[in-house]
């Protein structure tokens, strides 16, 4: 978990394979599977938001699982999913739970609450 809140607070996506599995499976519909997949993904984090910074809260470990929530703070200024830089503060958490295998993510769940930072970014979701 600590080398995962590191890469994020470093922004070195190089160090994705201390902590993510070659085979990684990742349940987000927006990261595809695989450790480049994982790199793709959070170095366009980082463009968006280059302050981004991470703080690791409520982990909790039994068996192959680990969960955690994950708060986030950040400035957007750069693309996010479509939305231009906005310059806006945002503070976010995420609620992560991972399968290991030999100490490494196997495989990735997640929660987010978009609307909320969609409404931090001051747009509003497109209608499903």
């Amino acid at each position: 978990m600590q080398h995962f809140v590191d890469m994020i607070n470093s922004h070195d996506v190089s160090t994705m394979a201390e902590h993510t599995a070659p085979g990684h499976i990742d349940h987000n519909p927006g990261v595809a599977d695989g450790i480049e997949a994982n790199r793709a993904f959070w170095t366009q984090v980082f463009i968006a938001f280059p302050d981004l910074k991470a703080e690791l809260h409520d982990v909790i470990a039994e068996g192959d699982r680990v969960a955690a929530r994950i708060e986030y703070t950040a400035t957007h200024q750069g693309p996010f999913l479509g939305i231009p830089a906005t310059g806006n503060t945002v503070n976010f958490q995420s609620i992560d739970i991972w399968r290991l295998e030999d100490g490494l993510f196997a495989e990735h769940w997640d929660q987010l609450n978009m609307d909320d930072l969609f409404r931090q970014l001051g747009v509003t979701p497109a209608a499903a």
